[in-house]
């Protein structure tokens, strides 16, 4: 489905965020990637989805672009449409008609569980919901390949749960691709196949491969009790330390200014 090969990355002449990049994700596989903050992996998916331009190396889709959906951190809905029209944006931009595109919308407003709420604006929504829209929106083009970018991050623990669970079921159900960036690991094991681990910026470059060895379907709940989930988590924590450490060793507790009265 994609491939990475000798991928780098720089911003103008500055030194390269990614450096010798090469990954590969096969069909109906879930993929995560983990780093420190600033190691590149948003701009991974950005060079994914042909929003950055590689300085060198190349990445082949073997997918046509309609067919990949990306799931951003924030929800991106456009303020001044409704529920419906956000969701059916872009079936628009496919060339479906408006009523057409506004049924497929309105199906998937009930399939994320929000019958009903076509006519709302993003205003009237709660954060939950509007990611529900934004899944929706994603979920609505049929996509073969689905990109996120920390896609849960904002919400309270008791609505990701909720929402990661729907989505690992429509994930699995429809046999989606995923590339997901996230920073929590226990997330990462819980959905993924794979795990891949970025190290530190700038030139980072890919540290590790974990293979997650649990079956489908999985509940999320359950799962996070398998001696398997447990270990893998400790491996990853282990090598995701090794690269933080450097950045938090320059960390320091300021010095306390002592005044003599």
């Amino acid at each position: 489905m994609l491939t990475i090969e000798q991928l780098s990355l720089a911003f103008g002449r500055n030194e390269p965020v990614l450096e010798d990049v090469d990954l590969t994700l096969e069909p109906g596989r879930f993929m995560s990637l983990i780093g420190p903050s600033g190691c590149g992996k948003s701009t991974l998916l950005r060079a994914v989805t042909g929003l950055q331009r590689p300085s060198s190396g190349r990445v082949h889709l073997n997918v046509e672009r309609k067919h990949v959906a990306f799931l951003f951190q924030d929800d991106a809905l456009l303020p001044w449409r409704s529920a419906r029209d956000n969701v059916a944006l872009g079936l628009r931009n496919q060339g479906r008609s408006k009523r057409a595109a506004r049924a497929i919308a309105d199906e998937w407003l009930a399939a994320v569980g929000l019958d009903g709420f076509g006519d709302r604006w993003p205003r009237q929504l709660s954060g939950g919901q509007r990611k529900r829209v934004a899944i929706a929106q994603c979920l609505a083009l049929q996509p073969r390949l689905l990109l996120m970018d920390e896609p849960f991050a904002s919400l309270d623990a008791i609505v990701r749960h909720y929402l990661t669970s729907d989505l690992l079921n429509w994930v699995e159900r429809e046999r989606l691709t995923v590339l997901m960036v996230t920073h929590d690991l226990e997330e990462a094991i819980a959905l993924s196949d794979q795990v891949v681990l970025l190290g530190n910026g700038p030139r980072a470059h890919i540290k590790g491969r974990f293979d997650v060895p649990l079956e489908r379907p999985r509940d999320l709940v359950q799962v996070r009790t398998d001696p398997r989930f447990t270990a893998l988590a400790q491996q990853l924590w282990r090598a995701l330390s090794e690269e933080v450490a450097p950045l938090a060793s320059g960390i320091g507790r300021p010095a306390l200014k002592v005044v003599n009265e």
